[in-house]
């Protein structure tokens, strides 16, 4: 407990949380809005094409796409960032079990991560279905839960997954541009690759993490081999994997 109560003194004593949780919300309630204004938009407009429908899928957007991403940045920090100015040193000669420095400090930011999207989750919901009007009928839950408890599995997966980087690489540019470059450029760059890319597109983790919050298939390029929860399944093992190998350098390499 005393563990948990120093990881959670230096989670909200410092300003980069704080600054992340706005930009998470800020990103929840705008996207909603904005897709919520779209589709009213859309639906006044019989001749607008193109325009893309008010989902689930959309209205978790500055969720699902950019806001877990942040909270997967701002995890990496409390690691990188005691490693930075030395920190780290004194946590581990006040605690030397290292294992469980670290496995606080992702339960810890893991659980905040979980029940703030959830709360935004709902928060986008509501949002997008006010904004659009009419349009919202578009918008349902029922048969659709999955979009919504997969945002918080999945914050907490990733930010397990953030923090496993942060030890391994310990550079705060170097493992947030990883985490980053991983996302946005690295995988979507094999799914260009035509035929082959959709066949390795089914091995690639934050594919699979994508596939399991989205309920529309066709948003997936990718040849699956496996249903969505084979595919929530395969990104927890491969958190796992790499979780693993973070606490076995942790625990052999000097602070």
């Amino acid at each position: 407990m005393g563990v948990i109560a120093a990881e959670r003194i230096k989670l909200t004593s410092t300003r980069s949380p704080w600054w992340c949780s706005v930009i998470v919300v800020a990103l929840a309630v705008g996207f909603a809005a904005l897709f919520g204004f779209i589709g009213r938009i859309a639906a006044d407009d019989p001749q607008a094409s193109g325009a893309p429908a008010l989902t689930v899928d959309t209205a978790f957007l500055g969720i699902t796409g950019f806001g877990v991403m942040v909270l997967a940045i701002m995890a990496t920090l409390t690691v990188t960032s005691e490693y930075r100015f030395g920190i780290i040193r004194t946590t581990f000669q006040a605690v030397p079990n290292r294992t469980l420095v670290i496995g606080a400090k992702a339960g810890l930011v893991g659980i905040y991560a979980a029940v703030l999207t959830t709360v935004l989750a709902f928060a986008a919901y509501a949002v997008a279905k006010a904004v659009a009007g009419d349009a919202g009928s578009t918008l349902l839950l029922d048969g659709n839960w999955r979009a919504l408890y997969a945002i918080p599995v999945l914050a907490f997966l990733n930010v397990v997954l953030a923090i496993a980087v942060g030890v391994l690489v310990r550079q705060s540019a170097a493992a947030i541009s990883l985490i980053v470059l991983w996302q946005l450029i690295i995988e979507p760059l094999v799914g260009a690759l035509g035929k082959v890319g959709r066949e390795i597109g089914a091995f690639l983790p934050f594919q699979n993490a994508s596939r399991f919050a989205t309920m529309d298939d066709s948003m997936t390029s990718a040849n699956w081999h496996w249903g969505a929860w084979g595919s929530l399944a395969y990104f927890i093992i491969f958190v796992a994997v790499v979780a693993g190998i973070a606490v076995l350098v942790l625990n052999r390499r000097d602070a």
